[in-house]
């Protein structure tokens, strides 16, 4: 059973994860609700396409820092040195998630939030940093070519659980079954772009003078 600690660092990380960098950066920098424009979703990827890389890109830092910080949470609970590694993973991973939870759905703002997938980049590269570099390489080899960012993000994720469960031989089977998760939800939260990549009608992100 969860202690009252535990329960408060969940909630610390919802609320991390709930911070609209998004909508923050559009409406201070720009006079913009990036919500309003492009695909509506206040995440990094809308932002590049609606404001261009100079408001997208310190979106997509601040977004993949509220998943990783949120992850390093683990490292404040009272008595850490004596978690089994188990329970030390298990902790990291609610905090992760729970971070992803706010991303996806923040108080802050009406819980109208993006994908999750830059915050989720984040909790991927506090639990295995290693998957999670292969993973952004290949994010980036698909998105060079395509200059599609939700591909990228999909075809990354289904290679996740192949590094960490084939490359890097992982045998936590919490890890391993977290791992086969993360391209499941992808393909969820990506349900409308697979849909308008299969119809020809997703847009491409070129990076213009913004």
């Amino acid at each position: 059973m969860p202690t009252p600690e535990i329960i408060l660092f969940v909630l610390l990380a919802y609320l991390t994860g709930a911070f609209p960098s998004a909508v923050w950066v559009g409406k201070t920098f720009y006079h913009t609700d990036v919500r309003e424009y492009g695909s509506g979703n206040a995440g990094a990827t809308n932002t590049f396409r609606v404001l261009g890389k100079g408001a997208g890109i310190p979106v997509f830092l601040m977004d993949v820092l509220k998943g990783w910080l949120s992850v390093s949470y683990v490292n404040f609970i009272s008595n850490t040195d004596i978690l089994s590694p188990e329970l030390f993973f298990e902790n990291q991973l609610t905090f992760g998630i729970a971070a992803v939870i706010g991303h996806l759905f923040p108080i802050y703002t009406g819980f109208r939030g993006g994908k999750g997938i830059a915050t989720m980049f984040g909790l991927l590269i506090g639990l295995q940093p290693l998957a999670a570099a292969f993973s952004f390489v290949v994010f980036v080899v698909v998105f060079m070519i395509s200059k599609y960012v939700s591909l990228g993000s999909i075809i990354a994720s289904l290679f996740f659980p192949i590094f960490v469960i084939l490359v890097l031989g992982s045998i936590n089977p919490s890890l391993n079954l977290f791992a086969i998760f993360i391209p499941i939800l992808s393909l969820i939260t990506h349900q409308k772009n697979i849909e308008r990549l299969a119809r020809g009608e997703e847009i491409k992100i070129k990076f213009g003078k913004k």
